[in-house]
């Protein structure tokens, strides 16, 4: 064999780690055990993969998923979108409570760009035994053509090979591009103009999300006003383009939970593991 097509092959087997064949994945996954429950369901595998046993329920109580307020009106509906679901701060104490103090977990923030190459970084981990949980913002990379999803997503990474992510609810395999652009994203979600349009009342104020003392975000995004622009729209009823969807705070940080045993040595070097630098 050519060196040059040697090196390749070794850059390859260095990028391949996986916890679960793709066969065992398709056994042993948990589909999603409830509305905006992909981060606990994502918990559930970990502690499967982990050898640590807990029911669904159990897992979902120790996450403390929130969930849509859906008949809300819009001001309190937008901030309930806004946290809707989990954060990785909730999947790491929901692992650690639902285990028993079994397993421990520890974020790495991928957004803003760092200087990593996902693939070779996350083989590096699986092959020393952690599980990683991705947290993404599905609305980024969407092929053209295609509806934006309506929510950012937790999903279980069963492993890696070459420009390839495998994980697990949905059982799907993600180019690293792909992967790395959902994980690399400013904590903002994008909420459908239908959403926004059937929650909206002539005497819905606003003001409160602009106002808001424990997140500045709302009055930097403008989502007020951003509000009133897609209302007008609505009411000048003009042909042509119109505004899809508004941009809101989401209280989610993109990036890699790691999560392994408490009482390993792997959990030791995972807490003084420094943050990936940044580009």
């Amino acid at each position: 064999m050519e060196p040059q097509c040697e090196e390749v092959e070794e850059e390859k087997e260095a990028a391949a780690a996986m916890l679960w064949s793709v066969q065992e994945a398709v056994e042993r996954q948990t589909l999603q055990i409830g509305a905006s429950a992909c981060g606990a369901t994502a918990v559930v595998d970990v502690l499967k993969a982990l050898g640590v046993e807990a029911t669904p329920e159990e897992v979902d109580r120790h996450v403390q998923t929130r969930l849509r307020r859906n008949e809300s009106l819009l001001p309190d509906y937008l901030l309930s979108r806004s946290e809707a679901g989990a954060t990785h701060v909730q999947l790491i104490q929901g692992a650690l409570e639902a285990s028993g103090g079994k397993v421990m977990g520890r974020f790495f923030h991928l957004h803003p760009r760092r200087q990593v190459r996902l693939v070779p970084w996350l083989a590096r981990w699986i092959r020393k035994g952690a599980v990683p949980v991705a947290t993404m913002n599905m609305q980024l990379g969407v092929p053209e053509g295609e509806e934006v999803p309506d929510a950012w997503h937790h999903q279980l990474i069963f492993g890696v090979a070459a420009n390839a992510v495998f994980m697990t609810n949905p059982l799907d395999v993600v180019s690293e591009e792909e992967a790395q652009q959902r994980l690399c994203s400013d904590s903002v979600l994008l909420i459908r103009r239908e959403d926004v349009l059937q929650r909206w009342t002539e005497d819905c104020s606003l003001s409160s999300l602009s106002e808001n003392p424990s997140d500045r975000r709302w009055r930097d995004l403008d989502v007020e006003g951003q509000v009133w622009k897609m209302v007008l729209e609505a009411e000048l009823d003009e042909s042509g383009a119109k505004v899809a969807h508004i941009r809101i705070p989401a209280a989610y940080s993109s990036g890699v939970t790691l999560f392994t045993l408490q009482d390993s040595t792997l959990g030791q070097e995972l807490l003084t593991e420094p943050e990936i630098p940044l580009l």
